[in-house]
């Protein structure tokens, strides 16, 4: 058994459990997190940390098995070393009777990989007064509400999201973990170039994997040959990365993480919205996007 196991065997997690949540400075979040916030807000990054922001289910995993791969100069078994949580720690995260995000960066030697959700205001200030590198990864917010609201299904870790047209509602006006889609999105493009933000797109690194690895390559200050280069877009692929125990989230109990209700990397694609919104929700979902959005020079590939 291993120690998450434990941990949760300890809980006493029912399979119906679900977290409380509450709200830090107007995001909802965990309970635990709240409780723990000034923990969090009072992290100490370092110079040479690298972070990987975005809102949840828009392509955090697999940024970071990017990331790590290029860390790790396209060494396979170096990348399957821990599972994704433990290679780069998530700072916002608690699950009680088991190690923080925090706890695990701290113990983490550099160079640290880190992982938030975190919208651009709650973001712990040591990470702008050491000018860290981040990435911000955005994807398109009709795909990523559907991802979500799938997550939400499969994750005992998350609030029930309720129904399909529940759910959309509740994304539509902010009350979900982390907050709004919308404006998470544009608080990190506002101050992508105060400074050092490598902000991509969810869609982009579908449509041409190659060039933008080569952009996080080239913003990490590596320098890989070309065949290096080809063999992380082979092993970040969905299908390799989905078959991969260390990227999946398959080490994750059961209690926890139900894979049997919705795998946790489910599709992979551009445009499932289209399996999921009615019309009616689609021309509200439109209308609600060009209200909130009108504010923001921010674009989003529609060529879906």
């Amino acid at each position: 058994m291993s120690e998450l196991e434990q941990a949760v065997r300890g809980l006493g997690v029912r399979d119906d459990q679900r977290i409380t949540v509450d709200y830090v400075r107007g995001i909802l979040q965990p309970t635990d997190t709240c409780r723990t916030w000034d923990l969090i807000w009072n992290f100490s990054a370092k110079p040479d940390d690298l972070l990987i922001a975005t809102y949840p289910k828009a392509g955090t995993t697999w940024t970071q098995e990017i990331v790590d791969m290029i860390q790790q100069e396209g060494d396979v078994d170096k990348c399957r070393r821990a599972p994704t949580h433990q290679r780069n720690p998530f700072i916002e995260w608690i699950i009680p009777q088991f190690p923080s995000g925090v706890e695990l960066a701290l113990e983490m030697p550099s160079p640290r990989i880190l992982k938030t959700h975190l919208p651009v205001q709650l973001l712990p200030p040591s990470f702008w007064e050491k000018n860290c590198k981040i990435i911000y990864v955005a994807r398109n917010a009709k795909d990523n509400l559907v991802s979500y609201y799938h997550f939400h299904r499969m994750n005992k870790a998350l609030p029930d999201p309720g129904t399909w047209n529940e759910f959309f509602e509740n994304f539509l006006s902010g009350k979900v973990c982390w907050g709004s889609w919308h404006d998470h999105v544009k608080g990190w493009w506002e101050v992508k170039d105060k400074y050092r933000i490598l902000y991509l797109f969810f869609e982009d690194i579908k449509e041409n994997p190659k060039r933008e690895i080569r952009k996080v390559m080239e913003f990490m200050g590596k320098k890989l040959p070309e065949e290096v280069l080809d063999k992380i877009v082979h092993h970040t692929s969905f299908d390799v990365m989905k078959a991969n125990p260390m990227a999946n989230y398959s080490s994750i109990p059961s209690k926890v993480m139900d894979h049997s209700v919705s795998p946790f990397m489910r599709k992979g694609v551009v445009g499932d919205w289209k399996n999921h919104f009615t019309v009616a929700q689609n021309e509200r979902f439109d209308e609600d996007y060009r209200e909130k959005m009108a504010d923001s020079p921010l674009v989003f590939c529609e060529d879906y």
